[in-house]
């Protein structure tokens, strides 16, 4: 079975590798994403528009593994540029706050896909 979703920067292989069978383990790894990524994406979101580089740069270092946890990797080398131009003391703020963008919307999409299938496997129970 394939759990690259093609037309979207989603593979969760790595994830049913890790939960080995459990669908336990993947309803809960998706449901501490679903939680804990809105926070990260909007403190990010606020450090950016205050200017306040080095904190965003921080920020934005904590959500990479989970991005690539979930096959995000387009998404997570996007999130690592904004890193870097942000440790680099924001030299560029328009690039920076386009790139984000660019993560938002990848990440809107995933987690409404994440969502969707921790429903299913919910259900499945």
């Amino acid at each position: 079975m394939s759990y690259n979703y093609p037309d979207q920067d989603l593979d969760l292989t790595l994830l049913h590798e890790i939960a080995d069978g459990s669908d336990e383990f993947i309803i809960e790894s998706i449901g501490m994403f679903l939680q804990q990524t809105p926070g990260l994406v909007n403190e990010i979101s606020n450090l950016i528009a205050q200017g306040d580089w080095p904190n965003a740069g921080t920020t934005a270092h904590k959500l990479k593994p989970t991005l690539g946890f979930f096959g995000m990797l387009s998404t997570q080398a996007l999130v690592q540029q904004v890193e870097h131009a942000c440790k680099a003391g924001g030299e560029n703020p328009q690039e920076i706050t386009d790139k984000f963008n660019q993560v938002k919307v990848a990440l809107a999409t995933n987690m409404t896909t994440l969502y969707k299938i921790k429903v299913e496997k919910t259900a499945g129970l």
